[in-house]
């Protein structure tokens, strides 16, 4: 079991990510993983840096800590070829730490360049298959062409690579992106604690770390907790129909009015009760994920990392799926 740390982009600038970043090294975590997103969710979370320099940045201040995105869409927003690059570049500045989370994407990101986003959600996922082969291609380095039905790439080389290519973790959510995880991935990477998406992952021939991000609030209060986590946070109760098809963040204000403190409770470990974080936990390692990444909406991340220094790690690391014995 290894535990992670979710850098929220959207809701801190990029220096505060930094920052996090080296206190979420300092108290034990494993990797921290950052959404790659143009926009934020909701304006008044008020922020999205660009990933990519955050975490050159982290990178350079930290020396253990592994790096994740969670996730970058290489298809639309970005061409594959510079995923790859950019990729090859964090590996080796970070001396292999580095996990290249990638999807399909959601509107809410990728429509801001003017192309298109396709309607089709199997159109999305044909163009990941081609973006990760693009990919591939050019980690194996030379000069290197490809034509697809969506993606191409004419005559381009990557001239810095790492000995050993970083791990690409793909968000899978159905049989359909299960299948491309298992082909052209190396790790799964999911959003709900559902046992569908691992027994699929698995049934189409993936072996790799699955990963997941767990709902959590934390402050000295319930209460309190729920409603930060209401505030800037209640877009994570819609699914992801709703999630990958939103084009701006007032859409998801609208959509969003309806939520209640009662529906965060019901999803997020919420105030300063480990058992219940335990117990949100424990439904992601019964589901079958084994990379738990600790996705905090409280008000207080300095306070949130203190606990799951004092209260959380040892917890987490003995989590067994139901039936096994710690």
């Amino acid at each position: 079991m290894e535990i992670g740390y979710k850098l929220a982009a959207e809701s801190f600038g990029p220096a505060e990510l930094v920052r996090q970043a080296v206190l979420a090294e300092e108290a034990g975590f494993d990797f921290v993983e950052i959404s790659d997103h143009f926009h934020p969710w909701l304006d008044n979370q008020g922020h999205s840096p660009f990933a990519w320099s955050v975490l050159g940045s982290i990178a350079a201040r930290t020396t253990q800590i592994g790096l994740a995105t969670g996730v970058t869409c290489p298809t639309v927003r970005y061409h594959p070829a510079v995923i790859a690059q950019a990729a090859a570049t964090l590996a080796l500045l970070s001396d292999g730490r580095f996990v290249l989370g990638v999807g399909s994407g959601e509107r809410l990101n990728e429509h801001v360049v003017g192309t298109g986003f396709p309607d089709a959600v199997s159109t999305r996922h044909a163009m990941l298959r081609e973006a990760l082969e693009i990919i591939r291609l050019l980690w194996r380095g030379g000069y290197r062409s490809y034509k697809g039905t969506y993606l191409s790439m004419d005559d381009a080389r990557i001239f810095d690579l790492p000995e050993e290519p970083p791990l690409i973790a793909v968000a899978a959510s159905g049989a359909a992106s299960t299948k491309v995880a298992a082909e052209l991935g190396d790790a799964l990477f999911a959003t709900e604690d559902k046992p569908d998406i691992v027994r699929q992952y698995r049934e189409a021939g993936g072996g790799g770390p699955r990963y997941a991000e767990v709902p959590m609030a934390w402050a000295p209060d319930e209460h309190t907790a729920a409603r930060a986590a209401l505030e800037t946070s209640r877009w994570a109760v819609t699914g992801w129909k709703v999630m990958s098809e939103l084009p701006n963040p007032v859409n998801f204000e609208a959509a969003t009015t309806t939520v209640r403190e009662e529906d965060i409770l019901a999803k997020f470990a919420c105030g300063n009760d480990p058992e219940r974080y335990e117990e949100v936990a424990q439904g992601f390692v019964d589901a079958g994920f084994d990379r738990l990444v600790m996705q905090n909406a409280g008000p207080d991340p300095d306070g949130f990392i203190d606990f799951y220094r004092r209260e959380l790690d040892s917890r987490l690391r003995r989590l067994k799926p139901d039936g096994e014995t710690p």
